[in-house]
């Protein structure tokens, strides 16, 4: 029998049928189907759960209650229903079924980048301003994404809509000061607190990780493709100059703080070429060192770079 979302039970996935594969998660296999009732084009995520006497776990559960919630915002990707089957092997299966997006930013951007292209200034900002707008969403009900990254910015070509997807490692953070753990993040678009071995974090990871799409956005290329803990670290620095007490005010506390390369800072302008006066001015205050000082989603939608944007539409 099913859970559905609405309470009602029915058999499985008898509703759905399955056209193809278009991804693997972290947490299981992604398909592209069809409502047979209605017609509708369907994602559907299977999670296979755990096998244990435990139930539904933990983590799935949090991220079907955090997306219901969040489902509302118009930038978040639309849980539309979950179902629960049993395989051949009589191991529960979780289907989760989202509304289906065309593409996601890692594709689009890589369209460009194949076809030697940037991406139009004006694109940029209407993607920028809808992640904005959609983090401003998350953050405001206490959840932090934690993964922020293109391949889970799913967008619509036509509508030029982009979603929040991947909610899986978001967290309430209501609960103030929590630890957290470290596995969470690609490298590439995690914030030097988190690097640094900091337990206590907040909404200033997730802006990194916004900055960081910004100038992937409009170079086609990201911004600190390092390939491990302590290189990622070190593209940053290359870039932004090395840390000090000064700057960033506990730094040297941080459980992964060692004596590293002095460098000083670069002009943001050499690594985001093509990014105008006041799209520099947003990135350089997502990419500050000190997590605090770091703009928010809400004041980011704010920022004169977004004054051409046709805000009611988006």
């Amino acid at each position: 029998m099913a859970i559905t979302v609405d309470g009602q039970q029915s058999q499985a996935m008898d509703a759905y049928e399955k056209l193809e594969k278009v991804g693997e998660g972290t947490y299981g296999k992604v398909y592209k189907a069809r409502e047979k009732a209605s017609g509708k084009i369907v994602a559907l995520k299977k999670t296979r759960l755990p096998e244990d006497d435990e139930g539904v776990p933990p983590t799935t559960l949090r991220e079907v209650s955090l997306l219901r919630m969040l489902s509302i915002d118009p930038h978040v990707v639309r849980l539309l229903d979950l179902k629960q089957d049993q395989n051949k092997e009589g191991q529960t299966i979780l289907y989760l079924v989202f509304e289906y997006m065309d593409t996601d930013l890692k594709k689009y951007i890589r369209s460009f980048r194949q076809s030697h292209e940037l991406m139009p200034a004006m694109t940029v900002k209407i993607l920028m301003y809808q992640l904005c707008k959609g983090i401003s969403f998350c953050h405001g009900h206490g959840v932090l994404h934690r993964d922020l990254k293109p391949h889970n910015l799913l967008m619509d070509r036509k509508t030029m809509m982009l979603k929040i997807a991947d909610l899986g490692l978001s967290r309430a953070f209501t609960i103030p000061l929590k630890k957290y753990t470290h596995e969470i993040l690609t490298l590439w678009y995690r914030a030097p607190e988190v690097l640094l071995g900091a337990t206590h974090y907040s909404t200033p990871v997730d802006m990194w990780s916004v900055g960081c799409v910004f100038a992937e956005l409009v170079t086609t290329n990201p911004l600190f493709p390092g390939d491990s803990e302590l290189q990622q670290l070190l593209h940053i620095f290359r870039l932004l100059g090395t840390p000090s007490e000064q700057i960033w005010p506990g730094v040297s506390k941080l459980a992964n703080w060692h004596e590293y390369p002095q460098w000083s800072p670069k002009n943001l302008s050499s690594a985001v070429p093509g990014l105008d006066a006041s799209g520099l001015d947003l990135l350089s205050k997502m990419l500050l060192y000190e997590p605090s000082k770091r703009i928010s989603a809400k004041k980011a939608m704010e920022h004169p770079y977004f004054d051409e944007v046709d805000k009611a539409r988006y």
